[in-house]
């Protein structure tokens, strides 16, 4: 794991709305494995599709719950997922616009216990 995505759930950052739009480049990502790899080899866009060897994570999309809100850091005057592509993925297949999310300051990425 890149980060501790359950401490950063509990900062006490402010919950902004964000576009959708400005998030879909995620879609074209190989973020995912495949049903029984052990590779990055499986993009959003292909789950949502439902090719072959996105079970696992098609599951996972109709599974999670879209109440927590997307942790998000800037990065080259973009937003940059940190933990939520499942949650984003069900919000754009149910047609929402924007979704809930949490922009991280870069200084709580190197956080230690």
């Amino acid at each position: 794991m890149f980060v501790d995505t359950i401490k950063l759930r509990e900062l006490p950052l402010p919950i902004v709305d964000i576009d959708i739009k400005e998030l879909m480049w995620h879609f074209d990502m190989p973020v995912w494995e495949k049903d029984g790899t052990d590779d990055w080899n499986l993009t959003p866009w292909e789950v949502i599709e439902k090719r072959e060897g996105s079970t696992e994570h098609q599951r996972r999309i109709e599974d999670v719950d879209t109440n927590f809100p997307l942790m998000i850091m800037e990065y080259n005057s973009r937003y940059v997922i940190l933990d939520g592509i499942h949650r984003l993925v069900k919000a754009y297949i149910h047609g929402d616009k924007k979704v809930n999310g949490k922009i991280v300051p870069k200084k709580y990425l190197a956080m230690r216990e």
